[in-house]
């Protein structure tokens, strides 16, 4: 039996790739596998009585260092906002690439907490910054220092004790350019270094509540338990500056896309399954189904999601109770959650199905990087018609699109003046659409079809762009298209139905975000490494922790 990858106008659409789940494909874990090996120490840890000071962390293999240097800082509560354009943190990171001197801690103490008003050498890696839940910090601290653990039920509901609003690398504020450590053996995979900062972090933001409670009541204080701080995360407030990436990386997206549609393709096509394969998967349909108790959200949207994925998982359940050992036994799992389920659901039991077969999905984590410079020439030896046959075949999902109508041209973006943050603006009651991202590509491949078809189809590329270079960043997606499926998002970026939390939901599942809690349709608030083993475990990872119950 012959079971062919989803096709990319299924799979490319918004609607979907915005209920696209972690796996175990999702780069926190398969930074988890790639180092669980490595050694993790606490090198530094040097606070004051109510926590503030710093910390570094090595992470070593050989003669191959990291460390993460962490400043912890006094705020007062009306400094502390999770907006892009704050200015102060309760906590900063930068990852530094060796161990640092106590000369570089200095350094980095004098402008690592200033973030984008601060500047750094090559030798650091990535940079961030954090928040803390406060109702949480202060309640775990009050309970340790009684010589209490925390009450679970309001950690739980919350999942970490803080939250990250930004990561930043590839040279920016002066970090070390990627091409700088890009043939790394351990780095092969997407955002290694972005991966370790945060897990590192977590274990930095247990160290701080264990210290604070300890030094507010010596005689009495315990630390957190190993369970509990197991089963919190780190959290993350993410909001428009992470969409434009998926647009302009799409050779990356492919790569990401392509390794999951490879791992369901070969589960589906499997003729046989076991007994224990099925057994497994229904272990972690079981957990999972307890644990969505703790997604919470104000979002009615994502309520709405969330509602929907319990009710069809309970349809899906009985379905599942009841199928028969068949050949192509996940085919028919496969088709049936298509046909029966909504996106949300169905693209959850792709990732259960993923868990299953760790020997198929987990080597195509090392395919999901890509050189994105060799898709980058254009090949103007190719005639004006062939170009319009691929747009015709490629994208005819737009071209039936009327950019004429106000619905469908109502959004534009742009970079914010003081941020250099990418924003999403209405375009017909506000000011700056003269200063347009170039991201709308729906309606710039059709206009460029449009120009084509006004081009003698006999001319080759190099005449047309000889007289015309308008339309030059879309013609070079044509021809990433053609070579790489899942490059091109199927759905208009500019219009009044978009929904840019998919954009933000669809990069996040690659991380391996979960709980997500959009606080509006342009930012969202998710849990990362909840569940992950300590740092002090991570060597008997077994990277089945992400469906391990909460309880």
């Amino acid at each position: 039996m012959q079971v062919d990858l989803r096709k990319p106008e299924f799979v490319m659409k918004l609607g979907r790739l915005g209920s696209f789940h972690q796996s175990k494909l999702s780069f926190l874990r398969s930074f988890i596998r790639e180092f669980k090996d490595w050694d993790f120490q606490t090198h530094i840890l040097e606070l004051d009585n109510f926590g503030f000071g710093h910390g570094v962390y090595v992470v070593q293999k050989g003669d191959k260092q990291y460390s993460l240097v962490c400043f912890s800082n006094h705020l007062n509560e009306n400094e502390r906002s999770d907006r892009v354009i704050a200015t102060k943190w309760d906590a900063s990171f930068v990852l530094y690439d060796g161990i640092p001197s106590s000369e570089d801690i200095q350094r980095l103490k004098d402008n690592v907490p200033l973030q984008e008003q601060g500047r750094v050498t090559e030798k650091e890696l990535c940079l961030s910054r954090a928040n803390k839940s406060v109702r949480v910090f202060e309640h775990v601290v009050d309970r340790l220092s009684q010589g209490h653990q925390p009450d679970t039920s309001l950690l739980y509901s919350v999942g970490y004790l803080y939250r990250t609003t930004a990561v930043y690398g590839s040279g920016k504020f002066g970090l070390a350019d990627r091409i700088k450590i890009q043939d790394r053996g351990e780095l092969k995979g997407p955002f290694r270094l972005e991966m370790m900062l945060v897990y590192l972090a977590r274990q930095f933001t247990f160290d701080v509540v264990n210290h604070v409670a300890h030094h507010r009541s010596p005689s009495t204080a315990v630390k957190l338990s190993d369970d509990i701080a197991r089963n919190l995360g780190i959290g993350n407030s993410t909001g428009l500056g992470m969409a434009p990436f998926i647009v302009n990386h799409p050779a990356l997206l492919n790569q990401w896309i392509m390794a999951k549609e490879k791992a369901l393709q070969a589960i589906r096509s499997l003729s046989s399954v076991k007994e224990k394969e099925i057994e497994t998967f229904q272990s972690y349909l079981s957990t999972i189904q307890d644990n969505i108790k703790y997604w919470k959200t104000d979002s009615d949207y994502q309520v709405q999601k969330n509602d929907q994925l319990i009710h069809d998982l309970k349809d899906f359940q009985k379905y599942f109770d009841s199928k028969k050992i068949e050949n192509f036994f996940w085919n028919d799992v496969y088709e049936w959650a298509e046909k029966q389920t909504e996106a949300e659901c169905c693209e959850f039991i792709v990732s259960l199905m993923m868990e299953v077969y760790p020997h198929i999905v987990e080597p195509l984590s090392y395919e999901m990087s890509i050189d994105e410079e060799d898709y980058f020439d254009i090949d103007t030896s190719r005639n004006i018609n062939e170009i319009c046959q691929l747009i015709e075949k490629q994208y005819t999902w737009l071209l039936e699109v009327d950019f004429k109508e106000k619905e469908n041209i109502y959004n534009f973006w742009y970079y914010s003046k003081n941020k250099q943050e990418p924003r999403l603006s209405d375009r017909f009651s506000e000011e700056g659409a003269e200063l347009e991202l170039p991201l709308a590509i729906a309606r710039d491949i059709q206009n460029l079809y449009k120009s084509l078809k006004k081009t003698d189809p006999k001319k080759d590329l190099s005449f047309y762009l000889s007289q015309d270079q308008q339309y030059r960043h879309v013609l070079r997606r044509v021809f990433i298209c053609e070579q790489l499926p899942y490059s091109e998002i199927q759905d208009n970026t500019i219009s009044k139905a978009l929904i840019p939390v998919d954009m933000l939901r669809l990069k996040l599942s690659f991380f391996g975000a979960t709980r997500f809690d959009p606080r509006s349709d342009r930012w969202v608030r998710i849990t990362m490494y909840q569940g992950a083993p300590l740092m002090k475990e991570i060597s008997l990872s077994n990277d089945s922790w992400s469906y391990k119950k909460i309880a």
